[in-house]
């Protein structure tokens, strides 16, 4: 079995297992509590979970790195907490005790993406393969999530929450196992030079990054916005398990056709389709308003964010190819997952009509596309005016000053030039 395949394996059991734990979460003490109490606990927690993470990981990730096997460690770890974590959810999923469990939960499952995203370029052969490989990942999480929520919703209703959860526990064990196997690689055994600093630091790469940074906290602006929002009203639980549902069909789809747009366009060009479509989805469905609009804006910030990862991806390998990728990939990666729980906060904190929120999606995008287009412009014209500016090669003299002066019709060339008669 190929590297790629083991993690392959790992990564679509811990996805199941994610799906398993949402499907118990609908029916239970997490979504029953009183809105204003919610949102009070929510914001608490994603506070105090949140925070060690997001401050630590960008200081222990490059130590992680540098250590043979380190982020396979992490992963395993990973595995074994999420297990733990969901059995004590069966015990108190009709407790308060049930949020820090969920957001402890939440806080790993980012950690595991952190880990497997500078894992990934190591189980590849080439830079081809290694876009294709986060698509076929990013493919891999929307099948086995859509198929591992059905026998979580049997035990669910046979069982109770509690029997789902126990099930999900089953498949993080599984993961462990799995990770096991997991190639024992040093992401990075060195610090970042100046030239992988530069690279990574250029205007066009960061102009992209902050377009990528956006589409990632429009998907955690959306799912606490339409959490929160669609539980006022009729049948909520059911339209937020329909968002959830869309949501990883549209990721499936996106993760399917991206390649195919990289193949036909540009990196920068699919990134802006990206925010297009994200401006546009925002904007309209908050004129047309209801909850099957809320339904359909999560398909779409789900949709455009695994069409711009991979765009995103390609940028990185075209402007920074002196970098170490998979320590490139875990730093934004972070970044991004700061971005989702920053944007959680928000959705969390404000009190907005859903309409409204759906309008700050569109718009935040559009004036993030003109950044990008803007950004993009100045990054391509830098470079050559600096061409155009650059002096001439040879000794003081242009090659046009060395060429020889147009002589007029008629006149002799000089003699060291005239041809030698034939000897």
């Amino acid at each position: 079995m190929s590297p790629f395949t083991r993690l392959a394996v790992t990564h679509a059991l811990m996805m199941a297992g994610d799906a398993a734990m949402v499907v118990a979460l609908a029916d239970s003490f997490f979504f029953s509590v009183e809105l204003d109490a919610a949102r009070t606990q929510v914001l608490m927690f994603l506070a105090i979970s949140f925070a060690p993470f997001l401050f630590v990981a960008p200081l222990i990730g490059p130590l992680i790195d540098r250590i043979a096997g380190g982020r396979r460690l992490v992963i395993q770890t990973v595995a074994i907490a999420r297990l733990v974590l969901l059995i004590l959810m069966a015990q108190y999923i009709d407790g308060i005790v049930l949020f820090p469990l969920v957001f402890g939960s939440l806080v790993l499952q980012k950690t595991y993406v952190v880990s497997k995203s500078a894992l990934v370029p190591s189980t590849v052969r080439s830079e081809t393969e290694l876009v294709e490989a986060n698509s076929k990942l990013g493919l891999l999480s929307g099948i086995t999530g859509a198929v591992a929520v059905i026998p979580a919703g049997i035990l669910l209703k046979t069982v109770g929450p509690g029997g789902a959860l126990v099930y999900g526990a089953i498949l993080f064990g599984l993961s462990f196992a799995s990770a096991t196997k997991l190639p024992k690689e040093v992401v990075a055994d060195h610090a970042a030079g100046e030239e992988e600093s530069a690279q990574l630091h250029s205007s066009g790469l960061q102009v992209a990054s902050l377009a990528m940074t956006v589409l990632r906290a429009n998907v955690g602006f959306t799912f606490f916005h339409l959490a929160f929002w669609l539980r006022s009203q009729d049948k909520g639980t059911l339209l937020f398990g329909a968002a959830v549902g869309v949501s990883a069909v549209a990721t499936m789809i996106g993760n399917a056709i991206a390649p195919r747009l990289r193949a036909r366009m540009q990196e920068e060009t699919m990134l802006s389709a990206a925010l297009v479509v994200s401006a546009a989805g925002g904007i309209g469905l908050a004129a047309l308003g209801g909850p099957v609009a809320g339904v359909l804006v999560a398909a779409v910030v789900n949709f455009v964010a695994s069409i711009g990862r991979l765009s995103f991806e390609s940028i990185v390998q075209r402007d920074a190819p002196g970098a170490n990728q998979g320590r490139a990939f875990a730093s934004f990666e972070t970044r991004f997952q700061f971005a989702w729980a920053a944007a959680a906060f928000v959705a969390v904190a404000i009190r907005v009509p859903g309409e409204i929120g759906f309008l700050i999606v569109g718009v935040v995008a559009a004036a993030t596309l003109v950044n990008l287009r803007v950004g993009t412009s100045r990054s391509r014209s830098g470079p050559k005016r600096r061409r155009r500016r650059r002096p001439s090669q040879g000794r003081g003299r242009s090659r046009r000053a060395r060429r020889p002066p147009p002589r007029a019709r008629g006149q002799r060339p000089p003699a060291d030039r005239r041809p030698r008669p034939n000897s």
